[in-house]
């Protein structure tokens, strides 16, 4: 026991002299904790569902703080959001405000499904005895930086030998840790480091592109392309009918990712038939200078400075759709956010 500790403490303290953070395991029991709010009335709640980008360019203080109302957090990184989506439809207790951040290539997608299916699986029947553990796990997840499991377990240690790719076998994508840490809220944001330093970003670039290369199956079109959208249509319809309200945001992206995106997802072929056919309003950055100026640090994801921006503006807009909050200053505080925005060169 005594060597246990001793090895448990120089661990820890290694990892905090290097600059370490503390960071939460974004598993099924954390997201299956933040399903579990999805019960709250609509005007103290807003639900959110999509892929990485929105896990990162949703500043969930801010949006508290400014809207006084809870954000809950159910995007996946590197998933595709409509079997969440589906989830929520044929949860007939679910009536509240859903917000949908539409990644073309992974929402209009045929796979994408791993990570939504076992998050889903795990929350259909997750038993007391896990509720109890993930209590513990996260009394301990709070203090402790070794307990980061993708980046500091014994296999996750493993996997980060540089052993040279085999034909024909691919190790998967190794992320630096620096490019996000996740909060109990299952906010993503990028370090300090991250944002700073070219190199690191550089090598989140060549995974981007790595997948591109990899990807060689065309964009979904015709008769698939249509069963995905009366497949949403059909979801949507559904919390609609419960007194829900669901709205789709295209958040952003930039440089060549942007580029490949608009030449392989043309928004006349899939934004604007998915907005027409679902019957819901959206939101494309794009068409919103107080949110179309960004670079993305890596083409692909907002730094925590401008996911902040963001979300203020984001806000703004939802108000300007006829979204309510029950926060009575919201206006106000929109307002003066606006002015000081403006001053800054937003």
């Amino acid at each position: 026991m005594v060597l246990v500790v001793i090895f448990i403490g120089s661990w820890e303290l290694y990892l905090r002299n290097k600059g370490m953070f503390l960071s939460y395991d974004d598993n099924e029991a954390l997201w299956s904790n933040k399903r579990l709010h999805v019960y709250m009335p609509s005007d103290q709640a807003t639900v959110f569902i999509g892929s990485s980008r929105i896990k990162y360019d949703l500043d969930i203080p801010t949006w508290e703080n400014i809207t006084g109302e809870k954000a809950i957090q159910l995007a996946m990184v590197g998933s595709n959001p409509r079997p969440v989506l589906e989830n929520l439809a044929e949860d007939k207790n679910f009536k509240g405000n859903l917000v949908i951040d539409v990644t073309e290539g992974l929402f209009f997608s045929k796979g994408g499904r791993s990570t939504p299916d076992k998050n889903i699986g795990y929350f259909k029947k997750i038993t007391p005895a896990q509720r109890f553990s993930f209590e513990v796990n996260h009394l301990l997840e709070s203090k402790l930086i070794f307990l980061d499991k993708d980046y500091f377990s014994l296999e996750a240690i493993l996997g980060m030998i540089p052993v040279h790719e085999r034909p024909g076998v691919y190790g998967g994508p190794h992320f630096p840790k620096e490019f996000g840490k996740i909060s109990f809220e299952r906010q993503s944001m990028m370090t300090d480091k991250f944002v700073a330093d070219t190199n690191l970003q550089n090598k989140v670039k060549n995974i981007w592109d790595g997948f591109r290369k990899m990807n060689k199956e065309p964009p979904v079109s015709g008769k698939s392309l249509d069963s995905i959208f009366q497949s949403v249509k059909l979801y949507v319809d559904k919390i609609k009918s419960r007194g829900g309200h669901v709205i789709f945001v295209r958040t952003p992206s930039s440089g060549p990712y942007l580029a490949g995106e608009r030449m392989g997802f043309p928004r006349q072929k899939y934004w604007d038939p998915l907005l027409a056919i679902s019957g819901c309003p959206g939101i494309h950055f794009e068409d919103y200078p107080a949110i179309a100026h960004f670079e993305c640090p890596e083409w692909s994801h907002l730094s925590p400075r401008d996911a902040i921006v963001f979300t203020k503006n984001f806000i703004e807009i939802l108000r300007e759709k006829g979204w309510t909050f029950p926060n009575k200053q919201t206006t106000t505080a929109l307002n003066n956010i606006h002015a000081k925005t403006n001053n800054h060169g937003f």
